[in-house]
């Protein structure tokens, strides 16, 4: 059986070119094509297509349009077709649940490819540029999973609380009743886990680091 496929995108005579090139593949059926975001409801609404192939630039709100397929026509396959070489707008198509992401310079197997892939329910990144996806994916896992993971103890923040006061090492020993080698000691241990050089750099990452964890919490109850 045939993919049913449709396209969406605001440039007309692109549009034509792919209705026309792809309605010859013998694997695919064009059922429909549009020129925005409203349109790309309608086709998704009434057609009920398995796979349908957006610009991420066409007029109205493409973001949108994308999240209510996702939610409310999950079976419809979304492949981004786009010239935008963005690596933050396809981390973020992606992280929304789009199946294929594939850059407008790339070859019409590319994309035939591409709408095969996501019909059978894998994802689809154009070659070469998929590499850098990934691989800033894993950054920003990586970062997230250092965040999570890094935390202060109850002692360090107290010795925090006092730095950001402009107390001295004397100063907080004495308020927290230790000695103050251990204080040097706390310091030493601070500037290695925030990765700061100086007491005013602990302080700037220890600030950070509290914001990181108060928007992940409020994330999270949200």
């Amino acid at each position: 059986m045939a993919i049913s496929v449709a396209f969406v995108d605001d440039h007309p005579i692109l549009l034509e070119g792919l209705v026309s090139l792809y309605s010859n593949k013998e694997d695919l059926a064009i059922v429909g094509k549009g020129e925005n975001a409203v349109d790309a409801l309608k086709l998704v609404e009434e057609l009920d297509p398995d796979v349908i192939v957006v610009d991420l630039s066409m007029p109205g709100d493409a973001l949108s349009a994308i999240e209510i397929i996702l939610q409310r026509y999950q079976r419809t396959r979304i492949i981004v077709f786009t010239a935008s070489s963005s690596i933050e707008s396809a981390i973020q198509v992606l992280g929304l649940g789009v199946s294929g992401y594939v850059l407008k310079g790339s070859t019409a197997s590319d994309l035939h490819e591409a709408i095969r892939t996501v019909y059978a329910g894998n994802t689809f990144i154009t070659p070469g540029f998929a590499t850098k996806v990934i691989m800033s994916m894993k950054t920003e896992a990586l970062r997230r999973k250092t965040q999570v993971h890094l935390r202060l103890s109850a002692r360090e923040e107290q010795i925090v609380g006092y730095l950001m006061r402009g107390s001295t090492n004397r100063e907080i020993a004495s308020c927290l009743d230790i000695s103050e080698k251990t204080v040097k000691h706390y310091m030493t241990v601070l500037m290695q886990k925030l990765d700061a050089r100086n007491r005013l750099e602990v302080v700037l990452a220890a600030q950070k680091l509290s914001v990181a964890h108060e928007a992940s919490v409020q994330k999270a109850y949200n």
